[in-house]
C-alpha cells in the first residue's frame, strides 16, 4: 500500500479512495470505500492509455469477461466499467491477500499442499473460461492473490497481465505479455493449451521460487521456452509430472484444465483449503494487510481529506513521479500479437487496434509500472519492480501532515532538517515523517552457489552449469571458500529485475542490448538474476583463482541497489554441525563455532585456516588482546591461538571461581575493551534455625546466590563481583548490556529470568541497574517511563538512554530519568534496538521495516527509509559498518545496505537460502558482522564477505 499521491483521483463514482495498493503496466488499483463503509478495490486505467480506443474497447471487454466469470475465485464486478474525470476503471469487492510473487518472496516457494490449492483454483477458473471458447491470458505472479479462504485471479486478458502496454502513434495499443509459450515464440496463435502452460510455469514458481526455462545464456531464453527441455528437478515428485505434462511443448499433448484441477484436488479447492493452507508468515501478512486496510478506512471517517500546501517543488522534479521501464517479465522476442480471446471484443480496425512490439522497443511513462512506495508488500501488481536509470529523478512519495507537537516531541522542520511534504492524505503514520527521497532499489544481488572446487591443475576452470537455485537438490555445500564467479546466475526465491540497458559488454566486444536482456526473462517471472560483479558479462564464466596470501579482488557494482561481488563465499558442508555462533577476531579472522568445535577463517581469502576439537560449543567470540582468541561457552572460558586454534589457557567455572563452587553461568553481559561482565550462581545450603524447646527442628533450604562479575579477559583474572538478586530458577540472572560510561555500566534484566516477585515488583515497567565500573557497586535501580522489561533499550556516553515505548521510541536522562524527547512512530512500528553512531546520529529500526537517523540529542528526525521487505516479524537488526560510513539492515529476507549519513540506499543481498540437497529451505535471518572495511554477512551456514567501504 502506499499513500495516494496529489494528482490521484479522490472519487470513482461512489466509491472514495483511501490509498494506493498495487500498480500493473495499465492500470493502478486503489483501495477504496462505499458511502456504507465497504472496502472496494478500484481499477483506474493509466490515463495515457485510457484515452486510445484500442484499448478502452479492451478495457471493457476485459471486465465483461469478469462480469461472467463472477464466483468461485473471481470477485463479482461491483461497478464500472466507470468513466469521468476519475477516468475508465472497475470496482470489486476488496479481499486481503499477498499476489503470488509477494508470498514468494516474502516465504520461498510454497508448500506442496498449498500449491495444489493455488493450482486447482487457477485451473477452475481456466476450465470455466475455456468452457466459452475463450482464452485467459491473464496468469503471471503478479495476477494471482493468495487469500485466506484460497487464490484468487485478477487479471481476465491480456490487458490485466500484460508485463507492458503502451500507446503507439496512430491510435495503436501495443501490449507486451509477461509470460510467453512455445506457440507463440514461433508466430502462432495462443489458444486454451496456452493457458494451460504458463500454469505449468506458475505451479513450479510457487513450488521452487524459480521458472524452469530461467537457467541458461540469455540469448537463448527464447529458444529454451520452444525447445529446451524444463529443469523440474526441484519440484515435488508428486507434482513433477503433472506440471512436466501442462509444459509439454506440443500443445495437443497438455491437459485439460479441469483434468489438472481433479488432479491436484479431486475435493475442489476451497474444500482443500478448508482450516487454512498459507505459509505463517504469508497468512500474518495478509492479515496485517487486512488490519491496515481496516485502520486506514477508521481514520479517513474521523479525518477529512486534505490536500494541504502548495509550495512548489524543486526544481530537480522530485515531486514528479517518473514511471520506470516495464518489469523484467515483459519480453517478446520477436512480435507477439495480443490475442482477443472469441466473443470478448471486436478485432481491433487498422490504426485502431493491439499491435505487436519488438521485444527491444521501449515503453514510455504512460504504459509502465510505477514505483512501489514506501509500506508496501512487494513488487507491484504489473510485475517485479525495476531498477530506475542512472539519470532517472527518483519518486517522492509523500509523507503525512505533521501533528501538533507537544512538549519533548521531535518534530521535522527546517530545524530538524527535514521538509514536511503535506501534498496527500495522510496514511496509517501518527507523526510527522521526512519526504521519502530515496529511489527504488528492487534489484538483488543473488550470488551463484558453486558446485565445488576447480579441478586439480585448472585454477580458472569454469564452474559447472547449475540447476535452479532455489531447489533444494541444486545446492552441493562445499566446505572451503572460492571467489564468487562473474558469471549469470540463476533465480532464486526472491524475484530480481533486470538491470538497465547500460551493462558492461560481453566478451568479444559485443554489448549487451536490451534485446538481450528482455529475452533472458521471456520465461516470465524468474527473470535473469545477475549477482556481484557479474553484470550480464555473459562472455566469461571463469571464476578468479583464490591464493592463501592474497584476497580475491571484488568489482564494484555497476547497477544500482546491486551488492558488490563478494570478496569470497564459505558455506559449511551438510555433514558438519550448524554453526552455533560467529565472531571476528582482530579484523584477521572470522571464527565459527559448532558442537564439534570452533574453525578458524581467514578474513582475507576466505579459507579455513584451522580446527579446534577442544573449543566445542563455544557462544561468544571475543578479541583477547593481539595474541588470543577468546570463547566463552556454557561451561568454560578459552583462549585459543589465532595462528593454529590450540587452546592456551582455560578456566572452567564449576572450580576456578574462589567461592562459587559449582557455578552456573548465563549467557555474556558484554564487554568493552579487555573487560567483559557477566553473571553466576551457585546454591548454598541455608540451616534450618534451632528449634525451640519442645519443637521440631526445621529443615535446611537450598538457596541460590547470584553475582555479577567483571572480568579482564588479558589478564585473564577477576576484576570484582557482586552479589545481586538471584534469577529465576535455577537462580542465574541474565542481564543485557545497555550502556557503558566512563565511570558506570547499565545493565537490563533479561524478562525470562525474573522471578514472580521480580515481575509484581515492577507492574510491567523495567527496572535499570547501574555499577560502578572500578568497584561493582551498585549504584541505583531506576524505572523509565513505561519502559518494558522486553523493550529495545540502549544507553550512551552522553547520558542518555534510548527506548521503544509502545509505537514509539523516547529519550530519557540515565542520571535523573527524565523524558528528553519522544520519536513518533506509526501504525505497528514498534521500535527495534537503535545503534549510537559517530558524531551525533542515533540510527533507528522499527517493524514497518524502516530504518533512519536522528539527532541523539533533541530527536530531529534526519532520515528515514524502507528496506522494501514485506511487513511484517520483527524490526531488522542494524550493524555499522567499522568505519561508520554503511549502516546494514538484516533480517529473514534480506540485507540492505544504507548511507549512515544520509540514508542512501545502496544495495540489497539475498542468498540462496537452501540448507542442503535434501535439507529444509533456510529460514534463519541474516548477520551482519563489521570487518574493518568489510562486511560478513552470515545466513546459517553460508558466509559472505562483502566491501563496504
Amino acid at each position: 500500500m502506499e499513500a495516494l499521491r496529489q494528482d490521484d483521483p479522490r472519487h470513482f463514482g461512489p466509491y472514495t479512495a483511501l490509498a494506493r495498493l498495487r500498480e500493473a503496466a495499465s492500470a493502478v488499483q486503489f483501495l477504496a470505500r462505499d458511502s456504507a463503509g465497504a472496502r472496494v478495490v478500484v481499477t483506474a486505467a493509466r490515463p495515457g492509455l485510457a484515452a486510445v480506443p484500442a484499448f478502452r474497447r479492451r478495457f471493457q471487454a476485459e471486465a465483461r469477461t469478469a462480469e461472467r466469470l463472477a464466483g468461485g475465485w473471481v470477485q463479482p464486478l461491483l461497478a464500472g466499467p466507470g468513466s469521468g474525470d476519475e477516468g475508465l476503471w472497475t470496482a470489486v469487492a476488496y479481499v486481503p491477500g499477498l499476489t503470488l510473487a509477494e508470498a514468494i518472496s516474502l516465504t520461498g516457494p510454497l508448500p506442496e499442499r498449498a500449491v495444489r490449492i493455488l493450482g486447482a483454483g487457477l485451473a477452475e477458473t481456466l476450465s470455466r473460461v475455456h468452457a466459452t471458447g475463450a482464452v485467459l491470458q491473464g496468469l503471471a505472479p503478479e495476477t494471482v492473490l493468495l487469500a485466506g479462504d484460497g487464490p484468487r485471479l485478477t487479471a481476465f486478458g491480456p490487458l490485466g497481465g500484460a508485463a507492458g502496454a503502451e500507446a503507439k502513434p496512430g491510435g495503436q495499443l501495443s501490449v507486451r505479455l509477461g509470460y510467453l509459450t512455445p506457440e507463440q515464440v514461433e508466430g502462432r496463435e495462443a489458444g486454451a493449451p496456452s493457458d494451460l502452460f504458463v500454469l505449468g510455469l506458475l505451479l513450479a514458481y510457487a513450488a521452487t521460487g524459480a521458472t524452469p526455462f530461467a537457467e541458461g545464456p540469455a540469448e537463448e531464453a527464447a529458444a529454451r521456452i520452444a525447445h529446451g527441455s524444463a529443469e523440474l528437478g526441484p519440484v515435488p515428485d508428486a507434482l513433477r509430472e503433472l506440471i512436466g505434462r501442462c509444459l509439454a511443448k506440443d500443445p495437443a499433448d497438455r491437459p485439460g484444465a479441469g483434468a489438472v484441477a481433479a488432479e491436484l484436488a479431486l475435493e475442489g479447492a476451497a474444500g482443500m483449503a478448508k482450516g487454512g493452507w498459507l505459509p505463517e508468515a504469508v497468512a500474518a501478512a495478509v492479515t496485517d494487510q487486512a488490519a491496515r486496510a481496516g485502520a486506514l478506512e477508521a481514520s479517513s471517517e474521523t479525518e477529512a481529506e486534505s490536500e494541504t500546501g502548495t509550495e512548489e517543488g524543486p526544481e530537480t522534479g522530485a515531486d514528479e513521479v517518473p514511471e520506470p521501464d516495464a518489469g523484467p517479465d515483459a519480453v517478446s522476442p520477436d512480435t507477439v500479437p495480443a490475442t482477443v480471446p472469441p466473443g470478448a471484443a471486436p478485432e481491433p480496425g487498422p490504426g485502431d487496434g493491439l499491435a505487436a512490439e519488438p521485444a527491444d522497443a521501449v515503453p514510455d511513462a504512460a504504459g509502465a509500472p510505477g514505483p512501489e512506495g514506501p509500506g508496501g508488500f512487494g513488487p507491484a501488481a504489473g510485475g517485479p519492480a525495476v531498477p530506475e536509470p542512472a539519470d532517472a529523478v527518483p519518486a517522492k512519495a509523500l509523507p503525512p501532515a505533521p501533528a501538533a507537537a507537544g512538549p519533548g516531541t521531535a518534530t521535522g522542520g527546517e530545524d530538524g532538517g527535514t521538509d514536511a511534504d503535506t501534498r496527500t492524505t495522510r496514511f496509517l503514520r501518527a507523526g510527522p515523517r521526512p519526504p521519502w527521497t530515496d529511489r527504488s532499489t528492487a534489484q538483488l544481488a543473488l550470488p551463484r552457489e558453486l558446485t565445488g572446487p576447480p579441478a586439480p591443475g585448472t585454477p580458472g576452470s569454469p564452474l559447472p552449469p547449475a540447476a535452479p537455485a532455489s531447489a533444494p537438490e541444486a545446492r552441493q555445500p562445499y566446505p572451503y571458500a572460492y571467489p564468487a564467479a562473474p558469471v549469470p546466475l540463476p533465480q532464486t526465491q526472491a524475484q530480481s529485475p533486470v538491470p538497465p540497458a547500460t551493462a558492461p559488454a560481453a566478451a568479444g566486444g559485443t554489448a549487451t542490448g536490451r534485446r538481450a536482456l528482455l529475452t533472458a526473462v521471456a520465461a516470465g517471472a524468474a527473470g535473469l538474476v545477475v549477482g556481484g560483479g557479474s553484470v550480464l558479462a555473459l562472455g566469461s564464466d571463469e571464476p578468479a583463482a583464490a591464493t592463501d596470501d592474497k584476497p580475491a579482488p571484488a568489482p564494484r557494482p555497476t547497477v544500482p541497489g546491486q551488492a558488490p561481488g563478494p570478496l569470497w563465499i564459505h558455506t559449511r558442508p551438510a555433514s558438519a554441525p550448524a554453526p552455533l555462533t560467529a565472531g571476528i577476531w582482530r579484523d584477521e579472522l572470522l571464527v565459527l563455532t559448532d558442537s564439534a568445535g570452533a574453525t578458524g577463517i581467514d578474513l582475507r581469502t576466505g579459507r579455513e585456516k584451522w580446527k579446534s576439537k577442544d573449543a566445542a560449543g563455544g557462544q561468544k567470540v571475543l578479541a583477547a588482546g593481539d595474541e588470543s582468541c577468546f570463547l566463552a561457552s556454557p561451561t568454560e572460558f578459552l583462549w585459543l591461538s589465532p595462528e593454529d586454534g590450540k587452546v592456551e589457557h582455560r578456566v572452567r567455572f564449576v572450580d576456578q571461581f574462589d567461592g562459587v563452587p559449582n557455578m552456573k553461568v548465563a549467557p555474556l553481559t558484554g564487554q568493552s575493551g579487555s573487560v567483559l561482565w557477566f553473571t553466576g550462581s551457585h546454591t548454598v545450603t541455608v540451616k534450618a534455625p534451632k528449634p525451640k524447646k519442645g519443637k521440631k527442628p526445621g529443615k535446611d533450604r537450598q538457596v541460590p546466590r547470584a553475582y555479577f562479575f567483571a572480568y579482564d579477559i588479558v589478564l585473564r583474572k577477576e576484576v570484582w563481583r557482586v552479589e545481586v538478586p538471584a534469577g529465576r530458577d535455577p537462580g542465574t540472572p541474565a542481564y543485557r548490556l545497555t550502556a557503558v560510561r566512563d565511570t558506570d555500566i547499565l545493565v537490563l534484566q533479561s524478562p525470562a529470568t525474573l522471578t514472580a516477585a521480580d515481575v509484581k515488583a515492577a507492574k510491567g515497567k523495567a527496572f535499570f541497574r547501574c555499577f560502578d565500573r572500578t568497584t561493582g557497586k551498585l549504584l541505583w535501580n531506576r524505572q523509565f517511563g513505561a519502559v518494558s522489561p522486553q523493550a529495545a533499550a540502549l544507553g550512551d556516553t552522553e547520558g542518555r538512554l534510548y527506548a521503544a515505548v509502545g509505537e514509539d521510541l523516547h529519550a530519557f536522562e540515565t542520571g535523573t530519568g527524565k523524558p528528553v524527547w519522544t520519536l513518533p512512530g506509526g501504525e505497528g512500528s514498534v521500535f527495534g534496538t537503535p545503534v549510537r553512531a559517530a558524531g551525533n546520529l542515533l540510527h533507528t529500526t522499527n517493524r514497518n521495516q524502516e530504518v533512519g537517523a536522528v539527532d541523539a540529542a533533541t530527536g530531529r528526525q534526519a532520515w528515514r527509509r524502507s528496506t522494501e521487505v514485506p511487513l511484517g516479524g520483527n524490526a531488522p537488526a542494524l550493524t555499522l559498518s567499522g568505519g561508520g560510513g554503511t549502516l546494514l539492515a538484516s533480517d529473514p529476507t534480506q540485507v540492505t545496505a544504507f548511507a549512515a549519513a544520509d540514508g542512501r540506499r545502496l544495495w540489497k543481498f539475498q542468498d540462496i537460502g537452501a540448507a542442503d540437497p535434501k535439507g529444509a529451505t533456510v529460514s534463519a535471518p541474516y548477520r551482519v558482522l563489521a570487518a574493518g572495511k568489510n562486511a560478513v554477512v552470515q545466513r546459517e551456514r553460508a558466509f559472505y564477505a562483502f566491501p563496504v567501504e
